[in-house]
């Protein structure tokens, strides 16, 4: 059962507004289903996201990634809760360009604290970056 008071379901809502982090990545939730604790998001990579070759820098994927995990993580909490990312490890596996990047999330393994997680980031239907996660669920 969702605890829809938590703060991520606040956001999804409309009752919060989102962090500006997720508003700077363009973050829009496409599917949440907490019970299989796996997410949907789209970001939209602007131009002030481009290092010197044109691509998006690896850090903004990264971000994108870490922003995709948490909320999904996010989603099985109970209101008072958070779940800090304490590592995060990324692989690059093509350049993105501007535009819109789908973000596939899922927890791996959720404990009474300890919780791993997965994601992958894909730009025209190709797998831009990967990542796993580990967070920690503590009261606020």
């Amino acid at each position: 059962m969702t605890d829809r008071d938590a703060l991520l379901w606040k956001i999804v809502d409309g009752r919060l507004p989102p962090p500006p982090c997720a508003r700077t990545l363009g973050l829009a939730f496409d599917r949440i289903d907490p019970e299989r604790g796996t997410i949907e998001v789209t970001f939209e990579a602007s131009a002030a996201f481009l290092n010197p070759a044109g691509n998006v820098q690896g850090g903004f994927l990264a971000a994108m990634l870490d922003d995709t995990m948490g909320p999904g993580l996010a989603a099985t909490l109970d209101a008072g809760e958070f779940a800090p990312t304490v590592s995060l490890n990324v692989q690059f596996h093509r350049p993105a360009k501007p535009g819109a990047l789908k973000g596939f999330g899922r927890v791996t393994m959720r404990g009474k604290e300890i919780c791993q997680l997965a994601a992958e980031l894909l730009q025209n239907d190709k797998v831009v970056a990967t990542a796993t996660a580990t967070a920690v669920i503590r009261r606020m």
